[in-house]
């Protein structure tokens, strides 16, 4: 980079926010810019290689260096010859790993500055994050850059931030370098892969309906646009030397688009916006927080083995129920910042942009799905491919005689909520049971007697009961329901009989003696059955009920990840039996 030719350098230049920074650079046509990120090429996207970008790569305007911001030898390499950095690089917030965000976010950033400072870059613009001041349990009304760094962050990113952003500030004057941090709130806009496809995601698991806390929480959303223009004016400011320049560096600065909303009043709008239900049911943070904590403990345990990064996750569940609103007047008096674009038409814009995610474009579900399958709802297998077939296949052909009885369609309409009257009828019903036969700790025989004197009485009476009461038909159950067809009693006693052949055929390979699996196999399943049975009738009933009203319904939601989770625990399984037989085929040729 050399000649009259001005170069600027945009770390983390494919992120969300350095994309749009990288076009109004390219556009202002001050500089021409150094694409610096992590992948050793660049990929553009269709409206990029047909956009301003796309030309300016074409054209020698702009190019792009792959870089670590880990490594020192590659940032001196992308640096060499700019005159200025925007530092916008930093690893997905969501991910709550310390080492992953210190060796970016801290050394990285170090890296950063001594590069500048080796090779006399004039100015560095830092973004930061107003999480540096946020501790996650007490809300910030309006706050100011006087507002000192949290003794305690609501996560790894915001500690570590904090670090980065005291580094760059620290810095300031050495070898002549200029630098400021750039602290945007809550940034969304076009291109967003967080905020608005989270959001999206929630509405089609059928959580958009849930507000976490009062629902009065104030934020302040900033439009992306307004946040790279924040960068733009930081840059000019420290550019334009003299006084100007000697007030505005060394600084930090809250960029807004100073028109705080209701959090879930903006979540309200978009969702709206793109047809989805909006939030109206509030649960208090109180309530959601342990369950957030289990998710996070469990993720600890399961994601190095696959498990998504969770959407809830305690520090999640702070900033969705505290409020969080920034006073930017000192980006105004010092960088001469004011918001580009106002809030609604950011929205409106935002909204516009996310078509593909609309609820009118979502792929819809042919047929049932597994877990109404399963509960005898469906009118046969469905057509999966890959291991998930195999994994519910012989499921799902074994239950296909079932679905001719239509009590197994009102089974899947109860416990997945699809008939809520009869599921909340059910419920009440099986409370009555429990409380009357169940949590009186009755003996089996006394609990049946019952059961059989409430069913005498209760036919009396229906019968007793004449056709019509004021007006009303009564709908007399007829004595054929209580009868079992000759076909259905056909396959009962086949049922039976397959059963009874199956358990002769076990204890024949047991009589053997030869078959260490099988014996292995058979032994383990009782040790279980043994185990459950410890379980008293009242326990079973506490917890088989929530299980099978819950179950059904989360894996309903959840059908892909929970058939991922399962597929690599049978994988694991399987291995693991692999490597048991082999062992015991070397002792048995041993012997």
């Amino acid at each position: 980079m050399s000649g009259e030719v001005r170069w600027c350098v945009v770390t983390g230049g494919r992120g969300f926010a350095a994309r749009h920074l990288v076009e109004m650079l390219i556009k202002g046509e001050t500089y021409s810019v150094v694409v610096a990120d992590l992948g050793p090429k660049i990929e553009l996207e269709q409206y990029e290689e047909n956009g301003v970008l796309g030309e300016a790569l074409r054209s020698g305007r702009a190019r792009y260096v792959g870089a670590d911001l880990r490594v020192k030898e590659q940032i001196l390499e992308a640096f060499r010859g700019a005159e200025v950095v925007f530092h916008t690089a930093a690893p997905n917030s969501s991910i709550n790993n310390y080492q992953l965000h210190h060796s970016v976010n801290v050394q990285g950033t170090k890296n950063v500055i001594d590069a500048c400072v080796e090779l006399k870059v004039k100015r560095l613009i830092y973004t930061s994050s107003p999480s540096v001041v946020f501790d996650g349990v007490h809300g910030i009304l309006n706050g100011d850059e006087s507002l000192p760094y949290a003794t305690k962050h609501i996560d790894f990113y915001s500690a570590t931030k904090a670090e980065g952003e005291a580094l760059v500030i620290k810095s300031n004057g050495i070898n002549g370098l200029l630098t400021c941090c750039i602290r945007p709130s809550s940034i969304f806009g076009p291109g967003d892969r967080l905020l608005v496809p989270s959001l999206v995601s929630a509405a089609r698991a059928g959580k958009s309906k849930f507000i976490i806390g009062d629902g009065n929480n104030l934020y302040d959303f900033t439009y992306v646009e307004n946040v790279v223009h924040g960068h733009i004016c930081a840059e000019r400011a420290l550019a334009s030397g003299g006084e100007v320049a000697a007030k505005a560096s060394g600084q930090a600065y809250f960029i807004t688009n100073m028109e705080p909303i209701k959090f879930w009043e903006f979540v309200s709008l978009i969702l709206g916006g793109l047809g989805y239900e909006r939030p109206r049911i509030k649960i208090p943070a109180a309530v959601v927080m342990p369950i957030a904590h289990l998710v996070e403990v469990t993720y600890r345990l399961l994601g190095p083995y696959g498990m998504k990064v969770p959407q809830l996750t305690p520090s999640r569940v702070r900033l969705l129920s505290c409020g969080r609103t920034f006073n930017a007047s000192k980006a105004k008096n010092l960088l001469g910042y004011t918001p580009i674009v106002p809030l609604q038409e950011g929205i409106k814009r935002t909204i516009e942009s996310y078509a593909d995610l609309r609820a009118e474009n979502q792929p819809k579900r042919e047929g049932p799905s597994k877990a109404s399958i399963y509960l005898g709802n469906g009118r046969g297998p469905s057509l999966s491919s890959g291991k998930s077939a195999m994994f519910s296949t012989k499921l799902e052909q074994s239950l296909v005689p079932m679905r001719k009885f239509s009590g197994f369609a009102a089974v899947a309409d109860t416990l997945l909520w699809k008939d809520k009257k009869m599921s909340i009828t059910t419920l009440l019903v099986l409370a009555a049971i429990y409380y009357t036969f169940i949590a009186s700790k009755t003996t089996l025989i006394t609990a049946l007697a019952k059961t059989l004197l409430v069913a005498v009485v209760f036919l009396f009476v229906h019968g007793s009961l004449p056709e019509k009461i004021l007006g009303y038909r009564i709908e007399k159950i007829p004595s054929s329901s209580f009868y079992l067809s000759e076909e259905q009693s056909r396959r009962v006693a086949s049922s039976v009989a397959s059963s009874w052949n199956g358990f002769v055929k076990i204890m024949e390979s047991l009589y053997d003696g030869n078959d260490w699996i099988h014996f292995l196999k058979i032994t383990g399943s009782l040790l279980v059955i043994s185990i459950v049975g410890l379980i008293s009738l009242q326990q079973l009933f506490l917890i088989g009920v929530p299980v099978a009203f819950l179950g059904f319904l989360l894996y309903e939601k959840k059908e892909q990840e929970i058939d991922s989770f399962v597929l690599n625990a049978l994988s694991f399984v399987g291995k693991q039996k692999s490597d048991i037989e082999r062992k015991f085929l070397k002792v048995k040729k041993i012997d």
